[in-house]
């Protein structure tokens, strides 16, 4: 890997993974260039406190600089886990869409394109409720933000606990409730899918999984994509990401994702765990990921 590379990969594969910002959010974008990203997520505040991040002029200046220097265009930012916006507790749901609003906010200024959402938990008050608190609270944050250029991405979840967004159904009847479509989109998680119980590891299987997506979200609808393997069996709806081929959905459905035409120009984006060890995660997965690309028959 050379020194803040300037984004001259081979082919059109838009494929990176999730940096850290613990430097700054600018050296996302040069740990990202190094590995020959195309494609970036990051955090633009420290996703497990509550306190807002207020960016100064310097860090907006930074991060526009280093974004010309790599050439990276193709960013998301990931919210806040502590983000709930199916909370039946007011306070909960209200601080919630404080901290979607902030986000929102951070990306317009620094020019990032998606923001990609867990959608949230119903805490047992059934999920038909939880759906019409998450769209009720996203239409009044866009309500308070008529501006924001900033896309909303729903992610599929693995399901665990109430967590809703484990079925491209649940994902739908969202997105049927939120007035502006123009600013909303989704992001599919291998890992979360394949643990809420879709196949992914034949090409039929995997076939059959798009098709389903298609049919009951719409692949137009689809901006962002988590390219992440699974430590635990599909259906168990337990999320714990595994590194690319070395867990229970195996290469395959990797092979078949990064030769799809259909999703050549969405973002394929790693969280894959770094490690602890002398090994580079990041840079083993990546490399397999676009060998299965450029060996392709």
């Amino acid at each position: 890997m050379g020194r803040h590379r300037t984004g001259n990969q081979k082919g059109s594969c838009l494929l990176g993974a999730h940096f850290s910002i613990a430097k700054g959010l600018h050296h996302a974008l040069f740990a990202a260039a190094d590995y020959d990203c195309t494609a970036v997520q990051i955090f633009t505040k420290n996703s497990s406190t509550w306190k807002e991040k207020t960016l100064s002029s310097e860090d907006i200046r930074l991060f526009v600089e280093a974004r010309k220097k790599t050439r990276i265009q193709h960013i998301a930012s990931h919210t806040s886990y502590l983000i709930n916006l199916a909370s039946p507790e007011k306070k909960k749901n209200a601080m919630s869409c404080e901290a979607l609003k902030q986000e929102l906010i951070r990306c317009a200024a620094l020019n990032i394109p998606f923001v990609v959402l867990h959608p949230g938990s119903h805490m047992d008050t059934g999920a038909e409720a939880g759906i019409e608190r998450i769209a009720s609270a996203i239409n009044r944050v866009f309500d308070k933000l008529p501006e924001n250029p900033t896309r909303l991405l729903l992610e599929t979840t693995a399901g665990q606990g109430s967590g809703l967004g484990h079925t491209f159904e649940q994902i739908a009847a969202m997105m049927a409730k939120i007035e502006d479509m123009n600013r909303l989109g989704v992001c599919l998680d291998t890992c979360h899918i394949f643990a809420a119980g879709y196949d992914l590891r034949t090409e039929a299987a995997y076939r059959k999984t798009f098709q389903t997506f298609d049919s009951v979200i719409g692949l137009e609808h689809l901006y962002w994509i988590h390219m992440n393997d699974s430590k635990r069996e599909m259906g168990t709806r337990i999320d714990r990401h595994e590194n690319i081929g070395h867990g229970f959905i195996g290469e395959t459905a990797f092979k078949l994702l990064m030769n799809d035409s259909r999703l050549q120009n969405i973002p394929k984006v790693l969280e894959t765990p770094k490690g602890k060890d002398e090994k580079d995660w990041d840079q083993i997965n990546l490399a397999k990921l676009r060998g299965f690309l450029w060996n392709r028959q």
